[in-house]
């Protein structure tokens, strides 16, 4: 059917890794309960690699299935092999826009794979529509690959007003820039029923009766040559607190991924309080972070997650270093004795009974329903042009 004729809007909704599509999904659900959309999901990377089965599964199960998948993931994860993944990526999907064509395409944040693809929908002049723009994680190779993206895309849905500002400050119209919140706020307010942490621990095929901690490191590839002393020295105090479980979830198909997933494994092997996942559904992963005794790590989920379920996160280095936090998170450097000492803090009663609590700083959990409502309005819309005049700050 020719692309002017269509009965239904076609969106394409990319996600590059299980995370992403976790974000994604009340988005996807907010598609298609308004029933005017044709949505396609777009997958590549850690969406499509053995470990993420889960993941697909996950897509299934929630009445969704990718229309496609990109065959971008390599067996090494070198800086070359990353390149290359992005090449892989940039040939497929110009293929695919150029079969599918659809009216606009949905992208999360500041993966090198939706660098790949939005250079495609770029040059087949179709709207890309970017979310979490105007962000800053100072020791992640993300910034400059997240602010790229939003020089590509038409529309902008940022988690919190101080982004929204910086994205008109890259020079984006204010008319297209738009502060709904975080997606990761609608899972929690959305997810039906977290389960029991009975069911957890049968999930999870692990037992959880003593206190444990989620653990979440990925690596920083601005600082390559020091993601595996960070990471030893990361292992290195949790080794020091044997009163504690961990549950750690694996890196995704990153620089040095396969490295922090290596040394992960071999402290699982030697630890019976440990145990390691490849992937964990959306309902999983946050009904193991609310029976949790702290998060730690450096991935985003400390920052957004775990401070709406009231539990101290441990900041790992500068990954995050930029975003907006919550007082209950403890900002600790990439050392044994930092790490150590802020699980410690973490753990202290007087810090627990006295750690500032924001729930709205990311949003009030109804981003999806703003983000739709304003894709709606825009593709309603006859409009000749996707040009864009530089907006002077």
């Amino acid at each position: 059917m020719e692309k002017a004729r269509r009965k239904k809007k076609v969106v394409g909704v990319f996600a590059g890794t299980r995370s992403e599509y976790g974000l994604l999904r009340p988005l996807i659900f907010q598609f298609r309960e308004e029933g005017i959309f044709d949505v396609k999901i777009l997958a590549a990377g850690g969406m499509e690699s053995p470990g993420a089965a889960h993941t697909v599964n996950d897509v299934r199960r929630d009445g969704f299935s990718v229309h496609k998948y990109l065959e971008t993931h390599l067996a090494s994860d070198s800086p070359s092999a990353i390149s290359k993944s992005m090449a892989l990526g940039l040939v497929g999907s110009a293929d695919y826009f150029a079969e599918v064509e659809p009216d606009m395409l949905v992208v999360l944040g500041d993966r090198h794979e939706t660098l790949a693809v939005c250079c495609a929908a770029l040059h087949q002049r179709i709207p890309i529509v970017h979310i979490g723009g105007g962000e800053i994680t100072q020791g992640f190779l993300g910034d400059a690959i997240r602010h790229a993206i939003t020089k590509m895309s038409y529309l902008h849905f940022t988690s919190a007003e101080i982004y929204r500002t910086r994205v008109i400050q890259l020079g984006e119209d204010p008319e297209r820039v738009f502060n709904v919140g975080a997606l990761a706020m609608d899972n929690i307010v959305q997810v039906n029923h977290l389960l029991s942490k009975d069911d957890l621990e049968k999930n999870l095929g692990f037992a959880l009766n003593q206190p444990y901690a989620m653990v979440t490191f990925r690596p920083a590839v601005l600082e390559e040559e020091n993601v595996a002393k960070q990471c030893t020295q990361l292992l290195k105090a949790l080794h020091k607190h044997r009163e504690l479980n961990y549950i750690f979830l694996h890196a995704n198909a990153d620089v040095c991924g396969q490295m922090v997933n290596s040394k992960i494994d071999g402290f699982v092997k030697e630890h019976a309080n440990a145990v390691g996942v490849d992937s964990l559904s959306t309902k999983q992963y946050l009904s193991a972070v609310k029976y949790g005794t702290m998060v730690i790590g450096n991935s985003s989920g400390g920052i957004f997650d775990a401070p709406i379920f009231r539990v101290p996160t441990v900041n790992i280095g500068d990954r995050q270093k930029g975003r907006l936090q919550s007082g209950s998170i403890i900002n600790c450097p990439p050392t044994m004795e930092g790490i150590h000492v802020a699980i410690h803090r973490a753990r202290d009663p007087e810090f627990l009974k006295s750690m500032e609590y924001r729930s709205a700083l990311y949003g009030d959990g109804e981003a999806s329903k703003k983000i739709v409502a304003g894709i709606t309005e825009f593709l309603g819309r006859k409009r000749s042009s996707l040009k864009k005049q530089f907006y002077d700050f």
